[in-house]
Protein backbone atom coordinates (compact mmCIF):
# COMPACT_ATOMS: atom_id res chain seq x y z
CA UNK A 1 0.00 0.00 0.00
CA UNK A 2 1.01 3.35 -0.46
CA UNK A 3 1.48 5.52 2.32
CA UNK A 4 0.96 8.92 0.22
CA UNK A 5 0.48 9.64 -3.36
CA UNK A 6 0.89 12.62 -5.62
CA UNK A 7 -1.88 12.55 -8.12
CA UNK A 8 0.18 14.79 -10.54
CA UNK A 9 2.94 11.42 -10.21
CA UNK A 10 0.42 9.17 -11.64
CA UNK A 11 -0.93 11.47 -14.35
CA UNK A 12 2.61 11.74 -15.70
CA UNK A 13 4.32 8.39 -14.69
CA UNK A 14 5.68 6.27 -17.33
CA UNK A 15 3.69 3.13 -18.09
CA UNK A 16 6.28 0.09 -17.16
CA UNK A 17 6.73 -2.98 -16.24
CA UNK A 18 5.17 -2.58 -12.91
CA UNK A 19 2.51 0.17 -13.65
CA UNK A 20 -0.54 0.66 -16.01
CA UNK A 21 -3.31 3.59 -15.86
CA UNK A 22 -6.64 2.29 -17.18
CA UNK A 23 -9.88 4.42 -17.62
CA UNK A 24 -12.78 3.02 -15.24
CA UNK A 25 -14.56 2.04 -18.91
CA UNK A 26 -12.37 -1.08 -19.17
CA UNK A 27 -14.17 -3.82 -19.99
CA UNK A 28 -13.48 -6.71 -17.12
CA UNK A 29 -11.68 -8.94 -19.38
CA UNK A 30 -9.23 -6.54 -20.70
CA UNK A 31 -8.37 -5.76 -17.16
CA UNK A 32 -7.83 -9.19 -16.23
CA UNK A 33 -5.17 -9.42 -19.26
CA UNK A 34 -3.06 -6.71 -17.08
CA UNK A 35 -3.94 -8.00 -13.61
CA UNK A 36 -2.25 -11.47 -14.84
CA UNK A 37 0.29 -10.28 -16.30
CA UNK A 38 1.83 -8.20 -13.73
CA UNK A 39 1.17 -10.99 -11.12
CA UNK A 40 3.25 -13.89 -13.28
CA UNK A 41 5.94 -11.06 -13.20
CA UNK A 42 6.88 -8.78 -10.87
CA UNK A 43 3.41 -7.35 -9.60
CA UNK A 44 2.68 -3.65 -9.68
CA UNK A 45 0.07 -1.02 -9.87
CA UNK A 46 -2.95 -0.98 -12.10
CA UNK A 47 -4.36 2.84 -11.56
CA UNK A 48 -8.11 3.04 -12.32
CA UNK A 49 -9.88 5.86 -13.38
CA UNK A 50 -6.92 7.64 -15.54
CA UNK A 51 -7.14 7.58 -19.15
CA UNK A 52 -4.12 6.45 -21.36
CA UNK A 53 -3.51 10.33 -21.56
CA UNK A 54 -3.25 11.21 -17.85
CA UNK A 55 -6.50 12.49 -17.81
CA UNK A 56 -7.97 11.98 -14.10
CA UNK A 57 -11.37 10.78 -15.33
CA UNK A 58 -12.17 9.17 -12.36
CA UNK A 59 -14.72 6.09 -10.95
CA UNK A 60 -17.75 7.75 -9.26
CA UNK A 61 -21.24 7.21 -10.82
CA UNK A 62 -20.34 4.00 -12.28
CA UNK A 63 -20.71 1.71 -8.89
CA UNK A 64 -22.40 -1.47 -10.70
CA UNK A 65 -19.12 -1.40 -13.39
CA UNK A 66 -16.60 -0.63 -10.86
CA UNK A 67 -17.71 -3.81 -8.51
CA UNK A 68 -17.72 -5.68 -11.59
CA UNK A 69 -14.19 -5.32 -11.76
CA UNK A 70 -12.91 -5.19 -8.42
CA UNK A 71 -14.50 -9.18 -8.47
CA UNK A 72 -12.21 -9.57 -11.76
CA UNK A 73 -9.45 -11.14 -10.06
CA UNK A 74 -12.15 -13.77 -8.47
CA UNK A 75 -14.48 -13.93 -11.75
CA UNK A 76 -11.93 -13.67 -14.47
CA UNK A 77 -8.26 -15.51 -13.43
CA UNK A 78 -7.46 -18.86 -12.96
CA UNK A 79 -6.68 -19.10 -10.35
CA UNK A 80 -7.67 -16.28 -8.51
CA UNK A 81 -5.07 -13.33 -7.88
CA UNK A 82 -4.44 -10.94 -4.58
CA UNK A 83 -4.95 -7.67 -5.81
CA UNK A 84 -6.00 -4.88 -3.03
CA UNK A 85 -7.78 -2.18 -3.90
CA UNK A 86 -6.81 1.67 -2.61
CA UNK A 87 -9.35 4.63 -2.85
CA UNK A 88 -7.74 7.63 -3.50
CA UNK A 89 -9.71 11.53 -2.83
CA UNK A 90 -8.68 13.17 -6.65
CA UNK A 91 -10.22 16.32 -8.23
CA UNK A 92 -10.69 14.75 -11.64
CA UNK A 93 -11.06 16.55 -15.36
CA UNK A 94 -13.84 19.15 -14.81
CA UNK A 95 -12.60 20.00 -11.56
CA UNK A 96 -15.50 17.80 -9.41
CA UNK A 97 -14.50 15.89 -6.67
CA UNK A 98 -13.75 12.24 -7.32
CA UNK A 99 -11.92 8.83 -6.54
CA UNK A 100 -9.39 7.05 -8.25
CA UNK A 101 -8.92 2.98 -7.37
CA UNK A 102 -4.89 1.85 -7.43
CA UNK A 103 -5.72 -1.92 -7.92
CA UNK A 104 -1.88 -3.61 -5.90
CA UNK A 105 -1.24 -7.10 -7.85
CA UNK A 106 0.91 -8.91 -5.86
CA UNK A 107 3.81 -10.80 -7.27
CA UNK A 108 2.66 -14.54 -7.48
CA UNK A 109 4.72 -17.85 -7.40
CA UNK A 110 2.31 -19.69 -9.09
CA UNK A 111 1.39 -19.43 -12.94
CA UNK A 112 -2.35 -17.41 -13.66
CA UNK A 113 -4.45 -17.61 -16.81
CA UNK A 114 -7.46 -15.89 -17.75
CA UNK A 115 -10.72 -17.45 -17.84
CA UNK A 116 -10.35 -18.42 -21.73
CA UNK A 117 -7.19 -20.37 -20.81
CA UNK A 118 -4.93 -17.66 -22.12
CA UNK A 119 -1.45 -16.61 -19.91
CA UNK A 120 -0.21 -13.29 -20.20
CA UNK A 121 3.41 -11.87 -18.77
CA UNK A 122 4.20 -8.46 -18.65
CA UNK A 123 7.09 -7.27 -20.66
CA UNK A 124 8.09 -3.43 -20.22
CA UNK A 125 4.61 -1.40 -20.45
CA UNK A 126 3.13 -3.83 -22.76
CA UNK A 127 1.18 -7.50 -21.49
CA UNK A 128 2.13 -10.37 -23.56
CA UNK A 129 0.49 -13.32 -24.30
CA UNK A 130 2.56 -16.25 -24.20
CA UNK A 131 2.22 -19.29 -26.70
CA UNK A 132 2.57 -22.85 -25.37
CA UNK A 133 6.33 -23.24 -25.31
CA UNK A 134 6.31 -20.05 -23.09
CA UNK A 135 3.74 -20.85 -21.08
CA UNK A 136 5.53 -24.16 -20.50
CA UNK A 137 8.55 -22.28 -19.42
CA UNK A 138 6.99 -20.25 -17.14
CA UNK A 139 5.43 -23.14 -15.24
CA UNK A 140 8.82 -24.30 -14.53
CA UNK A 141 10.22 -21.58 -13.95
CA UNK A 142 7.50 -20.62 -11.11
CA UNK A 143 7.85 -23.93 -9.37
CA UNK A 144 4.47 -24.62 -10.43
CA UNK A 145 6.03 -28.10 -12.22
CA UNK A 146 9.95 -29.07 -12.75
CA UNK A 147 11.19 -29.90 -15.94
CA UNK A 148 14.06 -32.00 -14.58
CA UNK A 149 11.02 -34.13 -13.57
CA UNK A 150 9.56 -34.72 -16.76
CA UNK A 151 10.63 -38.24 -18.84
CA UNK A 152 12.38 -38.02 -21.66
CA UNK A 153 10.45 -40.10 -23.96
CA UNK A 154 12.81 -41.71 -26.37
CA UNK A 155 15.26 -42.52 -23.41
CA UNK A 156 15.57 -46.05 -21.56
CA UNK A 157 17.28 -47.32 -18.56
CA UNK A 158 20.28 -48.28 -20.68
CA UNK A 159 20.89 -44.46 -21.20
CA UNK A 160 22.02 -44.12 -17.46
CA UNK A 161 25.47 -44.74 -16.58
CA UNK A 162 25.00 -47.14 -13.48
CA UNK A 163 28.86 -46.62 -12.70
CA UNK A 164 28.23 -42.77 -12.61
CA UNK A 165 24.89 -43.11 -10.46
CA UNK A 166 26.22 -45.90 -8.01
CA UNK A 167 29.76 -43.14 -7.93
CA UNK A 168 26.78 -40.85 -6.10
CA UNK A 169 25.52 -42.79 -4.03
CA UNK A 170 28.69 -43.45 -2.29
CA UNK A 171 29.19 -39.61 -1.81
CA UNK A 172 25.77 -38.99 -0.46
CA UNK A 173 26.14 -42.71 2.07
CA UNK A 174 22.64 -44.09 0.23
CA UNK A 175 22.81 -48.18 0.06
CA UNK A 176 19.43 -49.24 -0.87
CA UNK A 177 20.54 -49.77 -4.25
CA UNK A 178 20.19 -47.83 -7.41
CA UNK A 179 17.18 -49.08 -8.72
CA UNK A 180 15.38 -48.23 -5.28
CA UNK A 181 17.14 -44.85 -5.67
CA UNK A 182 15.65 -43.74 -8.88
CA UNK A 183 12.27 -44.91 -7.94
CA UNK A 184 12.35 -43.09 -4.25
CA UNK A 185 13.50 -39.95 -5.72
CA UNK A 186 11.59 -39.91 -8.93
CA UNK A 187 14.06 -40.07 -11.16
CA UNK A 188 12.30 -42.35 -13.22
CA UNK A 189 8.47 -42.35 -14.72
CA UNK A 190 6.37 -44.57 -15.77
CA UNK A 191 5.35 -43.86 -19.16
CA UNK A 192 2.58 -46.35 -21.55
CA UNK A 193 4.75 -47.80 -24.71
CA UNK A 194 2.52 -48.01 -28.25
CA UNK A 195 1.32 -51.29 -27.03
CA UNK A 196 -0.32 -49.29 -23.98
CA UNK A 197 2.11 -51.28 -21.21
CA UNK A 198 3.63 -49.17 -18.67
CA UNK A 199 7.59 -49.45 -18.56
CA UNK A 200 9.99 -46.99 -16.74
CA UNK A 201 11.47 -43.80 -18.46
CA UNK A 202 14.01 -42.05 -17.15
CA UNK A 203 13.38 -38.29 -16.26
CA UNK A 204 15.64 -35.44 -17.11
CA UNK A 205 17.56 -35.25 -14.35
CA UNK A 206 18.26 -38.76 -14.42
CA UNK A 207 19.66 -38.25 -18.31
CA UNK A 208 21.42 -34.92 -17.27
CA UNK A 209 23.13 -35.98 -13.82
CA UNK A 210 23.79 -39.64 -14.82
CA UNK A 211 23.97 -40.19 -18.39
CA UNK A 212 27.18 -40.23 -20.48
CA UNK A 213 25.79 -38.55 -23.03
CA UNK A 214 22.63 -36.23 -22.27
CA UNK A 215 23.63 -33.81 -25.52
CA UNK A 216 21.85 -37.09 -27.30
CA UNK A 217 18.33 -35.44 -25.69
CA UNK A 218 19.06 -32.30 -24.87
CA UNK A 219 21.54 -30.89 -28.19
CA UNK A 220 22.24 -27.09 -26.16
CA UNK A 221 22.76 -28.96 -22.59
CA UNK A 222 25.84 -27.56 -22.91
CA UNK A 223 28.37 -24.74 -21.88
CA UNK A 224 30.35 -22.40 -24.85
CA UNK A 225 32.92 -20.62 -23.40
CA UNK A 226 34.29 -17.67 -25.71
CA UNK A 227 37.49 -15.16 -24.65
CA UNK A 228 37.59 -12.16 -26.70
CA UNK A 229 40.24 -9.61 -26.94
CA UNK A 230 39.45 -6.08 -26.02
CA UNK A 231 36.51 -5.03 -23.80
CA UNK A 232 33.58 -5.51 -25.98
CA UNK A 233 32.06 -8.23 -28.59
CA UNK A 234 33.36 -7.41 -32.58
CA UNK A 235 31.48 -9.24 -35.09
CA UNK A 236 32.76 -9.66 -39.19
CA UNK A 237 35.86 -7.90 -40.06
CA UNK A 238 36.57 -7.11 -36.49
CA UNK A 239 36.02 -10.12 -34.77
CA UNK A 240 37.78 -10.49 -31.33
CA UNK A 241 37.30 -14.22 -30.36
CA UNK A 242 40.54 -15.84 -29.19
CA UNK A 243 39.40 -19.01 -27.79
CA UNK A 244 36.30 -20.57 -28.33
CA UNK A 245 35.51 -23.77 -26.57
CA UNK A 246 32.16 -25.87 -26.01
CA UNK A 247 31.86 -28.24 -23.27
CA UNK A 248 29.54 -30.88 -23.01
CA UNK A 249 28.81 -34.35 -21.34
CA UNK A 250 27.00 -35.50 -17.64
CA UNK A 251 26.70 -32.30 -15.69
CA UNK A 252 29.31 -33.28 -13.36
CA UNK A 253 32.08 -33.89 -16.27
CA UNK A 254 30.59 -30.30 -17.85
CA UNK A 255 31.17 -27.97 -14.86
CA UNK A 256 34.50 -29.51 -14.24
CA UNK A 257 35.54 -29.15 -17.49
CA UNK A 258 33.99 -25.87 -17.87
CA UNK A 259 35.66 -24.07 -14.62
CA UNK A 260 38.94 -25.79 -15.37
CA UNK A 261 39.51 -24.06 -19.01
CA UNK A 262 38.13 -21.05 -17.36
CA UNK A 263 40.45 -21.03 -15.02
CA UNK A 264 43.26 -20.60 -17.33
CA UNK A 265 41.31 -18.06 -19.16
CA UNK A 266 41.47 -15.75 -16.06
CA UNK A 267 44.16 -12.87 -15.66
CA UNK A 268 46.60 -12.93 -13.06
CA UNK A 269 47.86 -9.44 -11.65
CA UNK A 270 51.98 -9.85 -10.74
CA UNK A 271 53.25 -7.71 -8.80
CA UNK A 272 56.28 -6.60 -6.46
CA UNK A 273 54.77 -6.82 -2.63
CA UNK A 274 56.08 -4.57 -0.07
CA UNK A 275 58.33 -7.33 1.33
CA UNK A 276 59.93 -6.98 -2.47
CA UNK A 277 58.52 -10.90 -2.91
CA UNK A 278 56.53 -11.21 -6.15
CA UNK A 279 52.77 -11.44 -5.45
CA UNK A 280 50.07 -12.99 -7.61
CA UNK A 281 46.21 -12.24 -7.47
CA UNK A 282 43.53 -13.61 -9.85
CA UNK A 283 41.69 -10.78 -11.88
CA UNK A 284 38.56 -12.12 -9.70
CA UNK A 285 38.35 -14.22 -6.63
CA UNK A 286 38.21 -17.39 -7.73
CA UNK A 287 34.68 -17.83 -5.63
CA UNK A 288 32.92 -15.07 -7.44
CA UNK A 289 33.59 -16.39 -11.25
CA UNK A 290 33.03 -20.42 -10.27
CA UNK A 291 29.39 -19.70 -8.44
CA UNK A 292 28.10 -17.99 -11.52
CA UNK A 293 29.19 -20.57 -13.80
CA UNK A 294 27.91 -23.39 -11.35
CA UNK A 295 24.76 -21.57 -10.68
CA UNK A 296 24.25 -21.47 -14.38
CA UNK A 297 24.63 -24.92 -15.06
CA UNK A 298 22.36 -25.54 -11.74
CA UNK A 299 19.70 -23.31 -12.03
CA UNK A 300 19.56 -23.26 -16.34
CA UNK A 301 15.53 -23.60 -18.05
CA UNK A 302 16.12 -27.15 -19.13
CA UNK A 303 12.93 -26.69 -21.13
CA UNK A 304 14.94 -23.87 -23.77
CA UNK A 305 15.88 -26.40 -26.09
CA UNK A 306 17.68 -24.38 -28.81
CA UNK A 307 20.45 -22.33 -26.64
CA UNK A 308 23.42 -23.22 -24.06
CA UNK A 309 25.55 -21.39 -21.78
CA UNK A 310 27.56 -18.93 -22.77
CA UNK A 311 30.70 -17.42 -20.81
CA UNK A 312 32.45 -14.43 -22.27
CA UNK A 313 35.41 -13.37 -21.11
CA UNK A 314 36.33 -9.85 -21.96
CA UNK A 315 39.67 -8.61 -20.96
CA UNK A 316 38.03 -6.22 -18.15
CA UNK A 317 34.46 -8.37 -17.38
CA UNK A 318 33.25 -11.71 -17.61
CA UNK A 319 29.61 -12.81 -18.58
CA UNK A 320 27.92 -15.94 -18.43
CA UNK A 321 24.28 -16.02 -19.77
CA UNK A 322 22.33 -18.60 -19.20
CA UNK A 323 18.51 -19.15 -20.89
CA UNK A 324 15.39 -18.86 -18.83
CA UNK A 325 14.17 -16.05 -16.77
CA UNK A 326 14.80 -15.78 -12.82
CA UNK A 327 13.03 -18.83 -11.29
CA UNK A 328 10.25 -18.41 -8.41
CA UNK A 329 10.08 -15.09 -7.10
CA UNK A 330 13.76 -14.25 -7.38
CA UNK A 331 14.37 -11.05 -9.73
CA UNK A 332 17.64 -8.80 -10.09
CA UNK A 333 16.84 -6.39 -7.12
CA UNK A 334 15.96 -9.27 -4.86
CA UNK A 335 18.73 -11.98 -5.64
CA UNK A 336 20.97 -11.81 -2.36
CA UNK A 337 18.13 -12.48 -0.39
CA UNK A 338 15.87 -14.20 -2.60
CA UNK A 339 16.71 -18.10 -2.77
CA UNK A 340 14.97 -20.53 -5.49
CA UNK A 341 15.93 -23.66 -7.43
CA UNK A 342 14.39 -24.07 -10.52
CA UNK A 343 16.00 -27.75 -10.55
CA UNK A 344 16.61 -29.11 -7.13
CA UNK A 345 17.58 -32.34 -8.20
CA UNK A 346 20.50 -30.99 -10.04
CA UNK A 347 21.36 -28.36 -6.85
CA UNK A 348 21.31 -30.53 -4.66
CA UNK A 349 23.38 -33.03 -6.39
CA UNK A 350 25.93 -30.80 -7.35
CA UNK A 351 26.08 -29.31 -3.48
CA UNK A 352 26.55 -33.18 -2.72
CA UNK A 353 30.08 -32.60 -4.90
CA UNK A 354 30.61 -29.47 -3.05
CA UNK A 355 30.01 -27.88 -6.29
CA UNK A 356 27.71 -25.57 -4.50
CA UNK A 357 30.06 -24.32 -1.93
CA UNK A 358 27.26 -22.11 0.19
CA UNK A 359 23.70 -23.47 -0.40
CA UNK A 360 21.37 -21.03 -0.79
CA UNK A 361 23.95 -17.83 0.10
CA UNK A 362 26.71 -18.14 -2.81
CA UNK A 363 24.99 -15.06 -4.73
CA UNK A 364 25.51 -12.87 -1.31
CA UNK A 365 28.73 -14.14 -1.13
CA UNK A 366 29.80 -13.39 -4.57
CA UNK A 367 28.96 -9.46 -3.77
CA UNK A 368 30.48 -9.55 -0.54
CA UNK A 369 34.16 -10.95 -1.96
CA UNK A 370 33.74 -8.87 -5.08
CA UNK A 371 33.23 -5.63 -2.22
CA UNK A 372 36.03 -6.93 -0.35
CA UNK A 373 38.79 -7.01 -3.30
CA UNK A 374 37.54 -3.39 -4.54
CA UNK A 375 36.13 -4.58 -7.23
CA UNK A 376 32.26 -3.10 -8.67
CA UNK A 377 29.22 -5.30 -7.45
CA UNK A 378 27.90 -7.81 -9.91
CA UNK A 379 25.71 -7.09 -12.50
CA UNK A 380 22.52 -8.86 -12.73
CA UNK A 381 20.35 -8.80 -15.45
CA UNK A 382 16.91 -10.41 -16.92
CA UNK A 383 15.61 -10.10 -20.49
CA UNK A 384 12.62 -12.05 -22.05
CA UNK A 385 14.17 -15.80 -21.68
CA UNK A 386 18.18 -15.23 -20.44
CA UNK A 387 19.48 -14.16 -17.73
CA UNK A 388 23.13 -12.38 -17.35
CA UNK A 389 25.38 -12.04 -14.66
CA UNK A 390 28.77 -9.93 -14.77
CA UNK A 391 31.77 -9.30 -12.78
CA UNK A 392 34.32 -6.82 -13.78
CA UNK A 393 37.40 -6.23 -12.43
CA UNK A 394 38.45 -3.03 -10.39
CA UNK A 395 39.89 0.10 -12.40
CA UNK A 396 43.12 0.09 -10.47
CA UNK A 397 43.39 -3.42 -12.62
CA UNK A 398 43.33 -1.58 -16.04
CA UNK A 399 46.06 -1.48 -18.91
CA UNK A 400 47.07 0.95 -21.07
CA UNK A 401 48.11 -0.89 -24.09
CA UNK A 402 49.46 1.71 -26.20
CA UNK A 403 51.66 3.68 -23.17
CA UNK A 404 55.43 3.01 -22.91
CA UNK A 405 54.86 2.10 -19.44
CA UNK A 406 53.03 -0.69 -19.01
CA UNK A 407 52.06 -2.90 -16.20
CA UNK A 408 49.45 -3.31 -13.12
CA UNK A 409 49.44 -0.51 -10.83
CA UNK A 410 48.57 -2.34 -7.88
CA UNK A 411 52.49 -2.24 -7.01
CA UNK A 412 54.30 -2.56 -10.31
CA UNK A 413 55.17 1.12 -11.07
CA UNK A 414 58.41 1.05 -12.29
CA UNK A 415 59.53 0.44 -16.02
CA UNK A 416 62.40 -2.23 -14.39
CA UNK A 417 60.24 -4.19 -12.58
CA UNK A 418 57.63 -4.97 -15.02
CA UNK A 419 60.98 -6.88 -16.75
CA UNK A 420 61.94 -8.60 -13.49
CA UNK A 421 58.52 -9.85 -13.68
CA UNK A 422 58.63 -11.82 -16.90
CA UNK A 423 62.24 -12.89 -16.31
CA UNK A 424 61.07 -14.54 -12.82
CA UNK A 425 57.88 -15.97 -14.86
CA UNK A 426 60.21 -17.59 -17.46
CA UNK A 427 62.52 -18.97 -14.45
CA UNK A 428 59.45 -20.37 -12.85
CA UNK A 429 58.32 -21.53 -16.97
CA UNK A 430 60.22 -21.76 -19.76
CA UNK A 431 57.93 -22.71 -22.03
CA UNK A 432 55.42 -19.74 -20.99
CA UNK A 433 54.18 -18.14 -24.66
CA UNK A 434 53.62 -13.91 -24.82
CA UNK A 435 49.91 -14.93 -24.22
CA UNK A 436 50.76 -16.88 -21.81
CA UNK A 437 52.41 -13.84 -20.08
CA UNK A 438 49.76 -11.02 -20.73
CA UNK A 439 47.33 -13.29 -18.92
CA UNK A 440 49.43 -13.83 -16.50
CA UNK A 441 50.53 -9.91 -15.76
CA UNK A 442 47.45 -8.16 -17.13
CA UNK A 443 49.26 -6.37 -19.31
CA UNK A 444 48.56 -6.53 -23.39
CA UNK A 445 49.72 -8.99 -25.87
CA UNK A 446 51.59 -6.42 -27.79
CA UNK A 447 52.80 -4.78 -24.83
CA UNK A 448 54.54 -8.18 -23.65
CA UNK A 449 55.97 -8.37 -26.48
CA UNK A 450 57.71 -5.40 -26.88
CA UNK A 451 59.22 -6.42 -23.26
CA UNK A 452 59.95 -9.33 -24.40
CA UNK A 453 62.08 -7.87 -27.70
CA UNK A 454 63.69 -5.70 -25.27
CA UNK A 455 64.64 -8.38 -22.76
CA UNK A 456 66.17 -10.42 -25.78
CA UNK A 457 67.93 -7.02 -27.12
CA UNK A 458 69.63 -6.58 -23.88
CA UNK A 459 70.66 -10.65 -23.84
CA UNK A 460 68.84 -10.91 -20.72
CA UNK A 461 66.79 -13.62 -22.41
CA UNK A 462 67.58 -15.76 -25.12
CA UNK A 463 64.78 -18.18 -27.50
CA UNK A 464 65.38 -21.55 -28.09
CA UNK A 465 63.43 -23.16 -31.01
CA UNK A 466 60.43 -22.10 -32.63
CA UNK A 467 57.15 -20.40 -31.61
CA UNK A 468 55.31 -23.36 -30.75
CA UNK A 469 58.10 -25.80 -29.80
CA UNK A 470 60.68 -23.54 -28.28
CA UNK A 471 61.53 -22.01 -24.97
CA UNK A 472 63.39 -19.47 -23.10
CA UNK A 473 66.63 -19.60 -21.71
CA UNK A 474 66.96 -16.82 -18.65
CA UNK A 475 70.71 -15.28 -19.06
CA UNK A 476 72.50 -14.86 -15.06
CA UNK A 477 72.62 -11.13 -14.90
CA UNK A 478 70.04 -8.29 -13.49
CA UNK A 479 71.22 -5.48 -15.55
CA UNK A 480 67.41 -4.31 -16.67
CA UNK A 481 67.71 -0.39 -17.18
Amino acid sequence: MLKTVDIDDLRTKKENQTFDRKSARIEAKALAVVLIAMANADGGIVALGIEDDGKVSGIDGMSGHINELLRVSYDYCVPSLLVTPEYLDVVDCNGNANHVILLHVAQSSHVHASSSDEVYYRVGDKSKRLNFEQRTQLVYAKGDRYYEDVPVVDATLEDIDFNLLKEYLDTIGYNKGCDAFLQENGYVRKVENFRGALHNVPTGAAVLLFSNNPQRFFQRARVRVIRYEGTEERFGTEMNVVKDEVFAGNVLSMTNQTLAFVKTQIKEHTYLGKDGRFVTVMQYPEFCWMELIVNAIAHRDYSILGTDIQVKIFDDHLTVESPGILPGLVRPYNIREMHFSRNPKIAQYMHAYKLVKEYGEGVDRIFSEMAEVGNPAPEYRQTEFMVSATIRQHTDYSIEQDSDYNGVKDGVKEHIDIQQIIVELLKNNNSLSAMDLAQKTGMGFRTVQRYLSQLQRKNLIKRVGGRKTGYWVVVEQTDYE
